[in-house]
């Protein structure tokens, strides 16, 4: 990858490369009149003609009639109240993941917690255990930050169908303004011991999620958060109070928090011994294997959509990486031969979705789209055979390879299996 992404993305933004790309008003873009498929497109429209309808005021505002997202289970449940639901990602714009589309993973239901009652206890290897109510942490310095939270179990390595869209390849990945207390303040406040090096942080929810994490991953900005994109968490994120750790695998980010106790070593849960382990080909296990590496998908064409006439296409994208920022991504349309660098939208935060763009005209052949990221370490996204190489497919947990989507000569748009 160039080592200097600054220039070439400038280049491929102009205006002069867009229109040379769109073959100006007689070719790419004057094929979108075709949608205005009778009449004068300047005549004025019946909801022009009178005045609106009155607004409901509800309670908590609704998109357009017209805008129908959803998200859509992942997996049929394993037990009563295990699920995980996608976020359309698909349909989405910009960074940010609205509250009602924020991809959930539960494993015993969501609990109706209530916040006067709701209590978080800090103790184990401390000098003052405390208890706080949600007042306590209201009151408490708050930080507010945005970042991105991916399950490690996100994109499965088997069992992909060419019918899957962006939602079922990719959708439990989110991003969010998270607001609450930094854990360092509250370690700082009821004094580590020495010897200290893990916490177990445990879930209010009739599973008792639980999972140990380090000391310094814990410092290294993890927020006990109590409200999501400016309003307080839903309870299907945690409602009142959960921990989240930014960059690493989504299940350290306890939801229901009610305790934290510091220890000496890892406290060996359920969830880091039978589950959230990866299963070498060897017949070994990788633990704590907590960083989400690079990684970025197409998010524009993607499964399920149908490129009606050849012409101009901006193809669009999604980045991100719990080592930092991303430094780059290059996208292919011939399935890895050549590679272009793609334009990164601002804002490029840190363990945070970035947006990339490239120019594209579709001929109106098969086309084969592919991205690949680098972060700001040098890491650069791999191809799933590398990973499988060393890892094998018996893991069902981070696979950050590359994948991409097939464009079929007639414009149908499916998952590269």
């Amino acid at each position: 990858m160039p080592s200097d992404t600054s220039r070439a993305p400038r280049r491929s933004s102009s205006r002069r490369g867009f229109l040379r790309l769109a073959g100006g008003a007689a070719g790419g873009i004057a094929t979108a009149a075709h949608a205005l498929e009778t009449g004068d497109p300047l005549a004025i429209p019946e909801w022009s003609r009178t005045p609106g309808a009155p607004s409901a005021s509800p309670p908590y505002g609704r998109p357009s009639p017209y805008e129908n997202l959803g998200r859509k289970s992942r997996t049929p449940p394993a037990f009563p109240g295990a699920s995980s639901t996608g976020t359309p990602l698909q349909h989405l714009h910009g960074i940010i993941t609205p509250n009602g589309l924020h991809f959930e993973r539960h494993h015993a239901g969501v609990p109706a917690i209530d916040p006067v009652r709701h209590r978080l206890a800090i103790h184990g290897l401390v000098e003052r255990p405390l208890i706080l109510t949600m007042d306590d942490l209201v009151r408490m310095p708050s930080v507010s930050r945005i970042h991105f939270l991916e399950c490690s179990g996100n994109t499965p390595w088997l069992g992909a169908k060419p019918g899957w869209t962006l939602q079922e390849s990719h959708g439990l990945l989110s991003c969010a303004e998270w607001t609450g207390v930094e854990l360092s303040t509250l370690l700082d406040e009821v004094g580590v011991k020495p010897g200290a090096a893990w916490i177990l942080a445990e879930g209010a929810d009739a599973a008792g999620m639980s999972r140990s994490i380090p000391l310094d991953l814990a410092r290294d900005g993890a927020i006990l958060a109590y409200a999501q994109n400016g309003e307080r968490l839903r309870p299907e994120q945690g409602y009142p109070l959960r921990l989240f750790v930014p960059g690493v695998e989504g299940n350290l980010s306890i939801k229901w928090l009610r305790r934290l106790k510091v220890g000496d070593q890892p406290f060996q849960t359920r969830e880091e011994t039978s589950k959230y382990t990866d299963l070498m080909p060897d017949g070994s296990a990788r633990q704590f294997t907590f960083v989400m590496e690079a990684k970025s998908v197409i998010t524009t064409p993607s499964g399920g959509e149908q490129l009606r006439a050849p012409g101009f296409r901006e193809i669009r994208g999604l980045a991100w990486t719990g080592r930092g920022r991303i430094a780059g991504v290059e996208v292919s349309t011939d399935g890895g031969a050549r590679w272009q660098a793609a334009v990164l939208e601002g804002p490029i935060l840190t363990r945070c979705l970035t947006r990339f763009r490239l120019p594209w005209r579709w001929e109106g052949g098969p086309a084969h789209l592919l991205s690949r990221a680098t972060d700001e370490t040098g890491y650069v996204q791999p191809p799933r055979a590398a990973l499988v190489s060393v890892r094998g497919i018996q893991s069902f947990y981070h696979n950050n390879g590359i994948a991409g989507w097939h464009v079929a000569a007639e414009g149908g748009v499916s998952h590269a299996v």
